[in-house]
């Protein structure tokens, strides 16, 4: 069969930017919220220059922001804040209480049951808050079992995304698959239509991931398992007739090059003087100092000053009498969706001031920013940073009760709130309520999300945080995309495409062809957008092929879902990247094996519940 011409102009400009989409969309500079509004501002001036009419119907260029009031989009937001719910209240805390004490017995079986617990909550609920519950638990764990932790965070992250394929609400992939297959005519899928090949697949997955998965991944010790501080506090006093003597304290930040930071200034024993450029320093006096051992002995080395380990001011630091500091603890800090730092910086919200820890290093996609040597305080927080602090055993122990910070450490302090019970009632309400067919998710989730707000477990500035900016724009971007090949036939025409190269392939050759492309796709652009392209495209090949769409449908359900061999494929897998200090080849070397394995299982189950 020959490829054909594209049907008209418009369709072959629609098809050119969504390749243009998909080149931005995988680019890591452009921020995905930037490329987003690029392509949908493109399609509404383009369409409004260029009118076009089929079938006497014009295609109004506004049409393209129909997107925003999309019942899946809708459905999606509601969920979000009703998932951020859950997490602040600790409803699922009990679970990994669980999971932790039976982790002591049988580190093997616990594994397997935290997988598949995983999967299980991720079938109804975002995968974030799971991912956010498992990853505290399963560090403190491994650090109290000497389990090395890079063994076990992927496969948790990874069993949440197989988990979440199950059902129409398990992620926002679904959802949007869903809608847009109804909006083309096909019947609406109930929320376990899926569920059985979804599942069989699955518990492949999960087997490959317990049993194998930790074989490949390296016996790796994380920063965290060094608890040992970083930095210390200490005393410089200012010698006689050294560089300092008579001088003002801009002086000391002068010949240190500015990388000194002093946190106080004394003038005898409980005398604090204040903390001017032009105090007069003199001899004696003592800057109170806190930096890492090295620094500290260059900064008395530059000065020609007497360093003194703090709380043993009578006797200079030397190998009988080094510095120490005891009631010091190390943890670490994940930025996640809804988090007080996503977005702004660490001098921004004046960490240091409002939690008492110091900010070692900042854990980013294979890149470690430290302390010593970058300005970890300026550097923008995103979602899947790793803050590695260090602080009194007090303010982390504070901290991990506030649940806008995770704190990885190796208790198992975790917030739970008397809202818990609450905040679990109305989730299962929510799920009841369209499983049952009682409500259509979009309104059991909005419906969900009020109820949070109003009984106080949500506030309204966590409910907002809750919503994803690029997430909105993304999905409203590919539905106006989607929209406009639909129209302009361009999708048809990309369907005639597909099957012409199929040539004589059998039906399941096909869908199983296009199922491996979407999972390639989700790997390096977005997921949703993988997602709603690819649907009108599946229905238009199992048109012209005379075929059932549902099973084509459900093949770019699962291949946008596949996204498991890079690490900015899913949101939760950078934070399981940085919170486990895992190489982009980790998840190649684990994620790429895992997607061919649920390719080939869904390849079998597909036709042979479907066709």
């Amino acid at each position: 069969m020959p490829i054909p011409l594209p049907p008209n102009t418009h369709a072959l400009a629609v098809l050119l930017l969504t390749g243009l989409a998909l080149i931005l969309f995988s680019r890591d500079k452009l921020p995905l919220e930037t490329s987003s509004l690029v392509v949908l501002v493109c399609l509404a001036v383009g369409f409004e220059l260029f009118p076009f009419e089929a079938d006497g119907v014009r295609l109004r260029a506004v049409d393209f922001f129909l997107g925003f009031g999309n019942e899946a989009l809708v459905a999606v937001c509601a969920l979000m804040i009703a998932g951020q719910g859950i997490l602040r209240t600790g409803a699922l805390d009990p679970v990994g209480r669980s999971l932790a004490r039976f982790w002591r017995i049988s580190p093997s079986l616990s594994l397997l049951l935290t997988l598949l617990l995983g999967g299980l909550i991720s079938a109804f609920i975002n995968n974030v808050p799971v991912v956010v519950l498992l990853l505290p638990v399963l560090i403190s764990v491994s650090l109290k079992t000497n389990t090395p932790a890079t063994r076990v965070l992927m496969p948790m992250g990874f069993s949440t995304l197989l988990g979440g394929t199950a059902t129409t609400i398990g992620t926002s992939t679904n959802l949007l698959v869903v809608a847009v297959a109804a909006e083309m005519g096909l019947a609406p899928f109930s929320m376990f239509d899926f569920a059985v090949p979804a599942v069989l697949a699955g518990l492949i997955g999960t087997a490959y991931l317990w049993l194998i998965a930790p074989r490949l991944l390296p016996d790796r010790a994380i920063r965290i398992a060094d608890a040992s501080p970083r930095i210390f506090t200490a005393h410089l006093a200012v010698a006689e007739g050294g560089p300092l003597d008579g001088k003002p304290l801009l002086t000391a930040l002068d010949l240190t090059g500015g990388k000194m930071q002093i946190d106080a200034l004394e003038r005898g024993e409980g005398n604090e003087l204040m903390l001017l450029p032009d105090v007069t320093l003199l001899p004696g006096d003592h800057m109170v100092v806190s930096d890492t051992p090295e620094r500290l002995k260059e900064f008395e080395r530059l000065l020609s000053g007497t360093l003194y380990p703090a709380g043993s001011e009578d006797k200079p630091v030397s190998e009988d009498n080094p510095l120490a500091e005891t009631d010091q603890q190390i943890a670490e800090i994940a930025v996640f969706q809804g988090s007080m730092l996503h977005g702004i910086t660490l001098n921004d919200y004046h960490f240091f001031e409002r939690t008492g820890l110091v900010a070692l290093a900042i854990h980013r996609s294979g890149r470690r920013y430290e302390r010593i040597r970058d300005h970890v305080g300026d550097i923008r927080l995103r979602v899947g940073d790793i803050l590695l602090v260090q602080g009194p055993r007090r303010s982390i122990a504070e901290l991990k009760q506030n649940t806008d910070f995770l704190v990885l450490d190796s208790t198992m302090d975790l917030p739970y709130s008397r809202k818990a019970p609450l905040a679990l009632a109305i989730m299962l309400a929510v799920i009841l309520a369209a499983a049952l067919g009682l409500l259509p998710i979009a309104i059991s989730a909005t419906a969900g999300a009020l109820l949070m707000i109003l009984t106080g477990c949500l506030a309204w500035r966590d409910a907002t945080r809750a919503l994803s900016v690029q997430v909105i724009l993304i999905v409203v971007t590919s539905l106006a995309l989607g929209t406009a090949m639909i129209r302009t036939g361009g999708a048809q025409y990309l369907g005639s495409t597909f099957v012409a190269l199929s040539g004589n392939a059998s039906p399941a050759m096909v869908l199983s062809g296009l199922m491996l492309l979407m999972a390639g796709l989700t790997n390096v652009i977005s997921n949703n957008a993988t997602a709603v392209i690819g649907t009108p495209i599946a229905v238009s090949i199992a048109r012209q092929m005379g075929l059932p769409p549902e099973p084509f449908v459900l093949a770019v359900l699962f291949g946008a879902n596949m996204s498991y061999a890079t690490p900015m494929a899913y949101k939760t897998n950078l934070l399981v990247m940085n919170a486990g200090e895992y190489a982009f080849s980790d998840f190649l070397k684990v994620g790429a094996p895992l997607v061919l394995i649920m390719w080939g299982a869904l390849s079998f189950l597909l036709p042979f519940f479907y066709m």
